[in-house]
This record gives C-alpha cells, sequence and structure tokens, in this order.
C-alpha cells in the first residue's frame, strides 16, 4: 500500500511539473492557389519561405503582414525547398524537372540542373553539397559550386522522403520501411533498418545530437539513440495518420508533431511526453492534412502549412502549473 501511495504521489509531482501550453493563433496567412507542401528558414529570422501546388516561392514576413512576396513561380508541384544561408540563394525541388537556384539579392533564378525525371521529396545541404532524395530511391549528390553531379546512391527502387544531418551522418528515410544511415563525409552507408511499418515520411535529430527522432505513415513516432548504435529508444503512437513533419523549438526544450489527421502535437523533449494537441475546433487549426511545420527563432513561433492551402502562425506559452 505505501508503494502504490508512493507511486500516486511521484505520477501527481510529475504532473504539477508539466508545462501548461497556451496556443493562440497570430495570424493566417493565404494566397497559394494549390495545397501548401513545405515551408523553410529564411536567412532574415522574421521570414521564412513556402512553396505549394501551384508551383510558387513565397517570402513571408512574421512582423505583422499578410502579404507574401513571390520569389518565384515553376510550372509544377514543388515538394521540398532548401535554404542556402551563406550564399543568399534557395534551391527548389521542380516536379519532373529538377532543381532549380534562385538569387534572393536579386529575386530571380539563376541557375538549374535537370537531374531526374521524378519527383523530388528532399533537399538537404551540407558543407558545399545538396543532396537530393527522388520518387525513384535515387540519392543524388550535388555539387553547386560547380552545378554538377558527384554522385548517385541507389539502395532502394522506393521514394526516399527525407533527409537530415547531425554534421557527421546523414539519415535518409525511406518509403521500404528502412532508415539508412551514411557517413557524411565519404557517403558510406554505415548502418541500415526497417524502422517503421510503412514509408518513412519524416526524420530529425535532436539540437544535442542524441537522438534520431521518425514520423511515418504507420502514425508512429520513433525516439532512436545516436550514441547507442540507433538503438530503438521508444516508440509512441502519436497520430491517428501519417506524421508528415517533426521540428524542434530552437532552444531544444519542445517539438512539435504534425499529421494527416489535421492535428499539430506538441511535445515535452527531455521525457517525450505530449502536452497539446493543436486541432480546428480548439484552436482554429488546419480543415485538412498538416503537411510541414517550422519552428521560428523570431519570438518562438511556430509556422504550419496545409493541404486547406493556407499557413498559420502560432503563438505558444509554456507555463508551469502553479
Amino acid at each position: 500500500m505505501e508503494v502504490k501511495i508512493q507511486l500516486i504521489f511521484n505520477l501527481l509531482e510529475v504532473y504539477l511539473k508539466m508545462a501548461v501550453v497556451d496556443v493562440s493563433k497570430v495570424i493566417t496567412l493565404t494566397g497559394h492557389k494549390d495545397c501548401v507542401y513545405t515551408l523553410t528558414s529564411s536567412p532574415d529570422p522574421a521570414s521564412f519561405f513556402s512553396a505549394a501546388g501551384d508551383g510558387m516561392v513565397v517570402l513571408w514576413e512574421l512582423t505583422g503582414s499578410e502579404n507574401g512576396q513571390l520569389i518565384a513561380s515553376v510550372p509544377n508541384s514543388i515538394y521540398s525547398i532548401c535554404t542556402l544561408p551563406e550564399k543568399n540563394q534557395l534551391v527548389l525541388g521542380h516536379n519532373y524537372e529538377g532543381i532549380h537556384i534562385v538569387d534572393l539579392n536579386e529575386r530571380r533564378e539563376t541557375g538549374s540542373m535537370k537531374i531526374t525525371d521524378s519527383a523530388i521529396f528532399a533537399l538537404s545541404y551540407h558543407g558545399g553539397m545538396l543532396f537530393t532524395g527522388t520518387a525513384d530511391g535515387d540519392l543524388i549528390l550535388i555539387d553547386l559550386i560547380g552545378m554538377s553531379v558527384q554522385g548517385r546512391i541507389k539502395k532502394s527502387s522506393k521514394s526516399i522522403r527525407a533527409i537530415v544531418s547531425d554534421g557527421n551522418h546523414l539519415a535518409v528515410g525511406y518509403s521500404d520501411h528502412f532508415i539508412r544511415i551514411f557517413d557524411l563525409v565519404n557517403r558510406q552507408l554505415i548502418s541500415e533498418f526497417k524502422a517503421h511499418e510503412n514509408s518513412v515520411f519524416t526524420l530529425k535529430y535532436s539540437p544535442d545530437g542524441r537522438y534520431l527522432l521518425s514520423g511515418s505513415r504507420d502514425a508512429r513516432l520513433k525516439i532512436w539513440d545516436r550514441h547507442d548504435g540507433y538503438r530503438l529508444k521508444d516508440s509512441i503512437i502519436a497520430h491517428l495518420y501519417t506524421i508528415n513533419d517533426i521540428d524542434y523549438r530552437p532552444d531544444g526544450k519542445y517539438f512539435a508533431t504534425c499529421s494527416m489527421d489535421k492535428t499539430i502535437k506538441i511535445w515535452e523533449a527531455e521525457q517525450f511526453k505530449l502536452l497539446k494537441v493543436i486541432d480546428k475546433s480548439r484552436h482554429g487549426g488546419h480543415l485538412t492534412s498538416v503537411n510541414k511545420i517550422f519552428w521560428s527563432s523570431y519570438k518562438n513561433r511556430l509556422i504550419s502549412c496545409s493541404d486547406d492551402r493556407t499557413i498559420s502562425v502560432w503563438d505558444l506559452k509554456f507555463n508551469a502549473r502553479s
């Protein structure tokens, strides 16, 4: 009996220490004419980019303006974009047409490469090299200085949906349910393992480099211990449907997930505990699948985009229970 009572007190103590999350929508941004698929940072922390099925790339300010600035427009859908801060450039993964380079100073396209006939679902830039993941399973390495293909790595015929790096390893998520880890320097395969029961849609390293988080079409959030050979630490049924994206708040204390189930969920990062669900009925959330999230360093704003063609900017306040 004493053990049970102590356990109850311990659980109560944990509950009382949990943060209360107050959610308010700052603004809803509209203008895209099709599903908004992706978001990424701008060299200016007070702004960000979006891209959509309408082929438009738009720059948005987080300082109060509702009007975006058209940066580029291409004929087909854009599923992935990537900022190159030191070059002040933006790379677009143009559906079936390869990549396009946009100079952000001049606001015009300065280069393009027809590297694939497939859709480009993932882009990641490290050390002058652009890593591109395609729908036919090619990991294409591109030297952006010389605008040349440096290699193609084929480990599956299924699509690559996510690419992330911790500075030493490149983690790649595939639709064959596997995560494959490559050495970032020599590009050799270090490890591969079946991670989920369906396509791996998103990957994210924790800011301290300890964990790799993965989300899948199987609706599970999984935590892999980077320092223990990517051993599975935890598996959480996090959403009802596909987990489309994961992102950390810049200080690493919290992270968010978003899903085809129309919700955004806020998690405590140290214990991987769910703190809040942001949805339509309670917070004016999205009407359809939430495709991408981006946690900005500007006032810690959380930004989300959706198949409903809108972008939402959220203000989250974390307060300890009194």
